[in-house]
């Protein structure tokens, strides 16, 4: 969705007309519940031609299908499922991490506010990503990661 009614919040070429309090109603739209329930939320802020232009070119789609296609693979031979059906016992077993990265995500919980959701949510992308990197073990990097992909939007 877009950050503003105008769609311009945050847009370095063009100035957003909205006022605060229309940000707020307009993000609020979607409830906390909901928004906890989408794993994954990325903020795309626009970008100028003339960086466009100049951008180098990304990883090859192949090379990320790949990846993507092994990580599923290992995620599947290990557990016999994907990240995201990870839950209860499996969640904690498969997700377990070591007393700095522990420390590290109850921080980030308690300051961010997360549900119990939002955390375990956390725990499956951190996952995801690990197998990623292929790392057997889930690191501060990759919660890192992880929570940067939960923090657009503002409700409240």
């Amino acid at each position: 969705m877009n950050p503003c009614p105008c769609g311009q919040l945050g847009n370095p070429a063009k100035a957003c007309r909205c006022t605060p309090d229309a940000v707020l109603r307009y993000q609020a739209r979607i409830s906390g519940p909901l928004l906890d329930r989408i794993d994954l939320q990325v903020e795309v802020p626009a970008v100028g031609a003339e960086l466009l232009a100049g951008a180098a070119d990304g990883e090859a789609s192949n090379v990320v299908r790949e990846r993507v296609a092994a990580a599923r693979v290992g995620a599947n031979a290990r557990q016999g499922s994907s990240n995201s059906a990870l839950a209860g016992d499996a969640l904690d077993l498969l997700c377990a991490l070591d007393a700095a990265a522990s420390r590290f995500l109850q921080s980030a919980a308690e300051r961010l506010g997360w549900s119990a959701r939002g955390f375990h949510r956390i725990l499956r992308i951190a996952r995801t990503i690990a197998d990623l990197a292929d790392s057997r073990a889930i690191e501060i990097a990759h919660l890192g990661e992880a929570i940067q992909y939960r923090r657009v939007l503002q409700t409240h």
